[in-house]
């Protein structure tokens, strides 16, 4: 008995330390309330930028930096949302896949602050926790998304490593661009002009670095506000 214990106890080591080597997941929180993610950055810029050639940086201001851009970015999906523009990839009529997204509304002053803390180094990145209180305005924001009618959607998206910030959001907007492409297909028998919507952040992220990318996995609550079909002639 105590043998299969340690076995299974060993099973449950490897597994989990396989997973947390792909994906760096946020500790399990009520959203209503507070918001808490584990965020981090690489200690060092990647080679091919500007960041990488500034001497005279102090040793921490890279990874400072590049976490006070990145959890912006990431909080403001999760307390206000995007609206989106998606058009479809349609062969037939030579239409390229197109997402725009523009944030509901920015976080301000009056919102609250993020808190950083408790860093710590590991695997060569700076690793610390952010969090965010809700205020009572924007905990009932957020039951709105609750209590309407809303769908789940999911997506996972990847951006280059090299493109530092901007390989974060694009790697955001690949998996919103696969949530929407994912849930629609489902729906749309023939393919629409185009979609228009809005989503919120409704889980932590999960954000990783595999195959050479950044690697963004996120879960949304979604609201349709119109299909635009192509006219029939």
């Amino acid at each position: 008995m105590e043998k299969r214990l340690l076995r299974l106890t060993f099973s449950f080591f490897i597994l989990f330390s396989l997973f947390g080597q792909r994906f760096l997941y946020a500790q399990e929180i009520s959203f209503l309330h507070s918001i808490k993610v584990h965020v981090w950055a690489e200690l060092d810029a990647y080679p091919g930028l500007a960041e990488a050639q500034d001497t005279s940086s102090g040793q921490w201001d890279y990874p400072v930096n590049r976490i006070r851009e990145v959890t912006p970015f990431l909080i403001n999906g999760m307390v206000y949302g995007w609206n989106f523009s998606y058009t479809p990839y349609d062969k037939q009529r030579n239409v390229k896949e197109i997402l725009e997204i523009t944030p509901i509304s920015e976080l301000s002053a009056k919102d609250g602050k993020i808190v950083y803390e408790k860093p710590w180094i590991q695997d060569n990145k700076l690793h610390c926790w952010a969090t965010f209180e809700r205020s009572q305005e924007l905990q009932w924001l957020f039951q709105k998304w609750t209590s309407i009618n809303t769908e789940k959607i999911q997506g996972r998206g990847k951006g280059k490593i090299s493109q530092g910030f901007d390989g974060i959001t694009d790697a955001a907007r690949n998996a919103l661009k696969e949530a929407i492409r994912s849930h629609y297909r489902a729906l749309e028998k023939n393919k629409p002009k185009e979609i228009c919507g809005k989503v919120i952040i409704r889980r932590e992220p999960r954000i990783g670095i595999a195959e050479g990318q950044y690697m963004v996995e996120l879960d949304f609550f979604l609201e349709t506000d119109r299909i635009i079909k192509y006219a029939i002639y």
